[in-house]
């Protein structure tokens, strides 16, 4: 089956190329007919701009057939095979084109910069367990296209993988802080700070609360596509199939109008589901607010106290009508999260998919946010990580760190642009942060430059003091704080440590797990097309990876290492 799905995929590349030079070819054979009264000859720079964007043409085409081929000859388990092997931009009878980012939108994003820490000695921020990123990133890698530097939150990246933190033994702390330290692969004169939360799970015979589930789908025109609404419908499957007779389903469908599908119903009648999700037809324009608005009376209608009551928003993020601006759909959204009712978002789909709007709902709804590429991305996202996406341990998550000046010169919070708080926001209970779910890994990382480094990024200034260590805290690098709430709670929690280099030694496998981090962040900073990684090539990132891969039981590691050559290759075109 691998070997007629890589055969067939070169077959149509090879007849979309094909043609597409032969298309070329006759647009060159108009330019050098014999002149008519009314044609002039063509210069020579006019001739030479001509054979200049052919060959421009021919070598982007030559670099997806490349990049394609690359990837359906690399030894790859059932998974990566599943990903890589229909190239999403080949029509039969058609000629390749270049896909294009042209019609998506992403919030702005420019990368935190290095901090002194004896003018900034304190950092402060939300966590983000939102991994929508990552999987939208390889879906633009595999259309043969590198993102935009907008798409590449490294924190989303980041998260998107395990790192074998040590777990707590029960709920009544609900995650550990895992820490480890790394020198930089890319500076010599710099280390990698880690600091690893991992969120209490269910085990055994653990039973989590009843869930009220309200399915709000977008069935729009724009969502006609096969990975939009088809996958879509294929993803809720899989999904209800996990719920139990304890479990309530309801869909909720929005296009030029909303309407109920399904009424709240008991998750055990999968016929009564199948049959709600086989009528879903794609079609008209999106009123998303109406949508919400009856998603979120069909959540109270079947609403479960002490329960799980959750809205999970499927869609591209294409609201194009119903609304003036998301104001209004922001405080609705969180308006109900107080009431109870929280909102997880689903992201699919390209073209003109809307990556700012997934994200901005599902933070303001207690919810987390994931893009669906394929069938394994959702097995993944809403089956093996169903209780991280359904169960809250702890909401309003906030870390800060105060470093030692007299240990660390510089620092640098790697990712989480859109996450940072002011100091005065840690103390603040009113002040809105990001949930935590069962089995859920948060991973921040600093690059931080100790006080002996000869090589800083900052001068000194000429008129401050210099910091001098105390007897108390000398083999202290900083200082860890940590705030949360309850699911139920509206006061929070503190919990703090102190960083010394005896806490930060770690062993064998907890090295190579910060070595494969270390990779994830030299990709994102290389796509960033960042300063801070100076010449540090794709090489020098698959080297790391390797050295980090570890066990990698699903494979997820080694298809991260995929995509790391994917990039180098359309980099080169």
């Amino acid at each position: 089956m691998r070997t007629i799905i890589r055969h067939s995929s070169y077959l149509l590349l090879a007849i979309a190329l094909s043609a597409c030079v032969t298309q070329e070819q006759k647009e060159s054979r108009k330019h050098t007919q014999k002149p008519t009264q009314t044609q002039q000859p063509l210069s020579a720079e006019q001739q030479k701009q001509l054979y200049n964007e052919r060959q421009n043409r021919i070598s982007r085409q030559k670099a997806q057939l490349q990049a394609r081929k690359h990837l359906m000859t690399a030894e790859a388990d059932s998974s990566q095979l599943a990903v890589f092997a229909a190239p999403q931009h080949i029509t039969s009878g058609q000629l390749l084109y270049e896909p294009t980012l042209a019609g998506e939108t992403y919030a702005e994003l420019n990368q935190n910069s290095v901090k002194l820490v004896t003018e900034n000695p304190v950092s402060t921020f939300s966590i983000d367990v939102d991994t929508g990123a990552y999987s939208n990133v390889r879906r633009i890698l595999n259309q043969g296209l590198l993102p935009t530097k907008d798409a590449v939150r490294t924190e989303e990246l980041l998260n998107y993988f395990d790192y074998g933190y040590a777990a707590p033994a029960s709920q009544e702390v609900p995650f550990q802080v895992n820490y480890g330290m790394l020198q930089s692969p890319w500076n010599e004169h710099k280390h990698l700070l880690q600091i690893g939360i991992k969120a209490w799970e269910p085990k055994g015979d653990v039973q989590r609360a009843d869930a009220n589930l309200v399915f709000l789908i977008d069935v729009s025109g724009s969502m006609h596509s096969a990975d939009k609404l088809p996958l879509l419908k294929k993803s809720l499957r899989m999904l209800s199939k996990q719920m139990t007779s304890r479990d309530k389903i309801a869909i909720v469908v929005y296009a030029g109008a909303s309407g109920v599908v399904l009424e709240p119903t008991s998750a055990s009648d999968l016929m009564a589901i199948e049959r709600a999700l086989e009528q879903l037809r794609a079609g008209g324009s999106t009123n998303g607010e109406a949508g919400i608005k009856l998603a979120y009376d069909m959540a109270h209608r079947g609403f479960i106290k002490e329960g799980i009551n959750r809205i999970i928003l499927a869609t591209d993020g294409d609201f194009n009508v119903g609304i003036a601006n998301t104001e209004r759909l922001v405080e609705l959204i969180e308006r109900e999260r107080e009431n109870g009712v929280a909102l997880s978002t689903l992201g699919f789909g390209t073209g003109n998919y809307n990556d700012h709007m997934m994200e901005q709902l599902a933070n303001k709804g207690n919810g987390s946010y994931s893009y669906i590429d394929s069938l394994l991305e959702a097995k993944k996202v809403l089956v093996e990580e169903l209780d991280s996406q359904l169960i809250t341990v702890a909401k309003d998550v906030k870390i800060q760190v105060e470093f030692n000046p007299s240990r660390v010169s510089e620092y640098r919070l790697v990712g989480y642009e859109n996450r940072t708080l002011a100091r005065e926001d840690f103390n603040n209970d009113k002040v809105d942060a990001g949930e935590i779910g069962a089995g859920h890994t948060v991973t921040a990382i600093y690059e931080i430059t100790l006080v002996e480094s000869s090589d800083k990024s900052i001068d000194p200034l000429r008129y401050q003091k210099k910091a001098k260590a105390t007897t108390n805290f000398s083999d202290e690098i900083g200082f860890v704080k940590l705030r949360y709430k309850q699911p139920k709670s509206s006061s929070s929690i503190l919990v703090s440590e102190a960083l010394t280099m005896d806490t930060l030694i770690k062993g064998e496998q907890a090295t190579q797990d910060l070595k494969f981090a270390a990779a994830v962040i030299a990709f994102a900073d290389k796509l960033h097309g960042s300063r801070y990684i100076k010449d540090f090539s794709y090489a020098n990132i698959q080297t790391l990876v390797n050295n980090g891969k570890g066990a990698d039981p699903h494979g997820l590691r080694a298809e991260f290492g995929q995509l790391v050559k994917l990039a180098e290759v359309l980099s080169e075109s």
